[in-house]
């Protein structure tokens, strides 16, 4: 059964990642979301199909090492679950991600310019001579 912790992360994971650039974010346990005891978990990145299933490719090689770095470098639909036992079934042991295209900001309007600095006229009151 999942633990509120890892629950948590997944969620603030889901919501914050279209959003990121360039950013590295933490898998599993207390600290985050593929951060795991070696040995009692693997991660296998899988297609949309072995997903649903739960179910890695047989020629598909497992990450092991505990701490694994995953780099989303391109856009689309990606799928990852632990292949030991029924970790994946559960459902507690697999995750969907969505990477959005990269969007380029616009460039920011030009400042406006005051009539007194476009002209070099500068404003002044005026006092009436007696």
């Amino acid at each position: 059964m999942a633990s509120l912790p890892i629950l948590i992360v997944i969620a603030v994971v889901a919501v914050a990642l279209p959003q990121a650039l360039a950013t590295e974010y933490v898998v599993g346990m207390t600290t985050g979301v593929f951060n795991y005891l070696p040995g009692a978990h693997n991660v296998f990145r899988v297609d949309g199909t072995a997903f649903q299933q739960c179910a890695p490719p047989a020629n598909s090689e497992a990450l092991t090492s505990g701490n694994d770095v995953i780099t989303l470098a391109t856009p689309g639909r990606k799928w990852y679950l632990c292949g030991i036992g029924k970790h994946c079934a559960s459902g507690n042991m697999k995750l969907a991600i969505t990477v959005l295209p990269q969007v380029e900001s616009p460039a920011p309007a030009p400042s406006p310019i005051l009539p007194s600095t476009a002209t070099g006229i500068t404003l002044s009151k005026h006092h009436a001579l007696t």
